[in-house]
């Protein structure tokens, strides 16, 4: 026998797109096989009441031969032959009658009833199951709305237990109804065959006993032929009791699971996430506006594929396109009271779609997923391996301190660096040069500031009324010192990932350890918001400036500026040193870290121009 296409019992409780995909046409050959199923059984009926009415049939025709001698003929002499030859034929008629009789019965039995019970039972069985698993999904998408219009500000614990108890048993509830309809389903595949030959070899062996005792029609062949199929139902019957067996130790085993399995956000204390992610796939909630003010949210299964966020509603045969992930970025948002709430934006510094996810290690590998995909390391040899890598190197990192104000408590690291000019007169061999290492580089315990925080100065000079910067080098003071180069300049997107002293600035290996602790740090705390300016670059000065209020948040001289690189992998990735003046006397060296929507070289090369 070929083999029979099954559902998977394993996938009921993920319920994803694609076994719904799958179930729907496991049930659209259910709906073919009841339509086929009630037109089979018409013209069986058919021929059982054409039998019966035989059986009628011959019955009155051997009573009308009987009643020939009963005529009262106006010429009936010598009518003794045909009476008795009448009388004969009447006997026939009678056996044959009994005959057909038999048949009639035998088809009743044999043919008919089977393909009767096999609608009743099991299509009747299918039917209703299909009926409850639509309900158990229902109940089960009800009370996840309920569950994800938890409010995160003032949350009930009483009230969140008590959802949480009712999410667990509706989805405990779909999983059992589930079980039950695909293993219904798949027991069909099998009921159908059986079905379909079934009232067949009924009626043929009721035909076959019927020419028998009449005329011995049928040969010996014909009996080893219906030997055999009656050999194929029984194989069969013994397979379907084997895989109900089956079947039935297997929905055990998958009601047995633990709690967690259906209890969302089940280890909120300290989930297990995974942040070596490149692929990701399950439910989100999908933010949509539908006025000026009011919002829905609607339940998709979302997946990734490449550097593209997909899309697939249930019932749906492929996913669409939602959002583009290369040089995207992801932070974790408030958003109308919700948990579990993440941004992505695009590239051009556009908010895009928020999306909430069911708990918090969901939320933290979708976030740490879409990261790893926006820096396309799927586009690697081994993308999997360059996470595992990104991610081990985060682990081994100093944890930093991320208060600003201790950052001004730290030691001054400015005692150990050198003048710039003496820097220029140097002049070393390259055959000593060598990569110093970390401690050389940046203190141990340096703290890390992930803000734009203004100095003291410039926020006054805003604050009395100074002018407003403008992106495209525009100025109504044709005095102001920039307005000379204003052909000289470009702007670049970035966003700041973090800042931190450094000890020295000889060599650009100080960045590059910067952009190791900063992204390191981020990682181990989760710190995922990051602030998006506009980098203008002058032949004088690096302006950080507010995209919205058109603010300077920053602004550095080219003359304090003695480093300048970008990442060797993730061309992304720029930073440099500062060399500013304190109010002691000294120097103090700072390395500031940005995100680029373009390659950090042509920031360098602009800045280097």
């Amino acid at each position: 026998m070929p083999a029979v296409d099954k559902l998977l019992l394993e996938e009921a409780l993920q319920d994803s797109p694609q076994t719904r995909s799958l179930l729907s046409v496991f049930e659209e050959d259910a709906g073919t096989l009841t339509d086929y199923t009630n037109q089979l059984l018409q013209a069986m009926q058919r021929v059982y009441g054409a039998q019966n009415e035989m059986c009628l049939a011959t019955q009155q025709l051997s009573k009308q031969l009987l009643a020939y001698e009963k005529q009262n003929f106006a010429l009936g002499k010598g009518d003794e032959e045909v009476i008795s030859t009448l009388h004969y034929f009447s006997k026939v008629v009678d056996e044959l009658n009994v005959l057909h009789t038999e048949l009639a019965k035998q088809l009743a039995d044999t043919m008919v009833l089977p393909i009767i019970q096999f609608r009743e039972k099991d299509l009747t069985e299918v039917s209703t199951l299909k009926d409850l698993f639509g309900l158990a999904s229902s109940e089960h998408d009800l009370s996840m709305a309920k569950y994800s219009r938890l409010p995160k500000k003032k949350e009930n614990e009483k009230v969140k237990a008590e959802i949480v108890k009712e999410v667990a048993a509706a989805r405990r509830k779909q999983h059992l109804s589930s079980l039950q309809y695909y293993c219904a389903l798949n027991a069909l595949q099998y009921r159908k065959r059986v079905a379909m030959m079934e009232p067949m070899l009924g009626f043929a062996h009721g035909q076959i006993n019927f020419f028998k005792k009449g005329a011995e029609m049928f040969s010996q062949s014909m009996d080893g032929f219906l030997s055999s199929v009656a050999d194929m139902v029984q194989s069969i019957q013994v397979e379907l009791e084997v895989e109900a067996e089956k079947m039935r130790a297997s929905q055990q085993e998958l009601l047995s699971l633990d709690e967690a399995v259906y209890t969302p956000d089940f280890d909120v204390a300290a989930p297990q996430v995974n942040r070596n992610l490149i692929q990701k796939a399950g439910y989100l909630n999908l933010r949509n506006k539908t006025g000026l003010v009011s919002t829905t949210w609607e339940r998709l299964y979302f997946f990734t594929q490449g550097g593209n966020l997909m899309c697939q509603p249930r019932g749906a045969v492929a996913g669409g396109l939602i959002q583009d992930l290369d040089n995207c970025s992801v932070m974790a948002v408030d958003c109308e009271d919700r948990r579990y709430c993440f941004q992505i934006t695009t590239p051009n510094g556009k908010a895009g779609i928020i999306l909430q996810a069911e708990s918090r290690k969901e939320n933290e590998e979708w976030i740490c997923a879409i990261n790893n995909i926006s820096r396309q390391i799927y586009l690697t040899d081994n993308p999997e391996a360059v996470a595992i890598k990104l991610n081990q190197t985060a682990l081994q990192a100093v944890t930093p301190i991320t208060s600003f104000a201790k950052k001004q408590e730290s030691p001054c690291p400015s005692q150990n660096v050198k003048s710039s000019e003496m820097e220029n007169d140097k002049i070393v061999p390259k055959a000593t040069v060598t990569i110093p290492e970390a401690e050389q580089l940046i203190a141990p315990g340096t703290p890390i500031q992930f803000d734009i925080v203004l100095p003291a100065t410039e926020f006054l000079d805003q604050n009395r009324g100074g002018r407003r910067t403008n992106p495209f080098g525009e100025t109504e003071d044709a005095t102001f010192p920039e307005a000379e180069d204003s052909l000289l300049q470009q702007m670049f997107i970035v966003r700041f990932l973090g800042s931190m002293a450094v000890k020295t600035d000889n060599t650009t290996e100080v960045i590059y350890e910067a952009m190791r602790q900063v992204l390191a740090a981020r990682a181990i705390h989760n710190i995922f918001r990051m602030t998006e300016s506009h980098l203008m670059v002058t032949s004088q000065t690096l302006r950080l400036i507010d995209p919205q209020t058109q603010v300077t948040r920053a602004n550095f001289e080219l003359t304090s500026v003695t480093q300048f690189a970008a990442h060797q992998e993730n061309k992304r990735l720029v930073g440099f040193v500062v060399r500013l003046p304190e109010s002691t006397g000294g120097e103090s060296l700072s390395t500031y870290v940005f995100e680029s929507n373009s390659e950090g070289e042509k920031v360098l090369l602009f800045s280097s121009s």
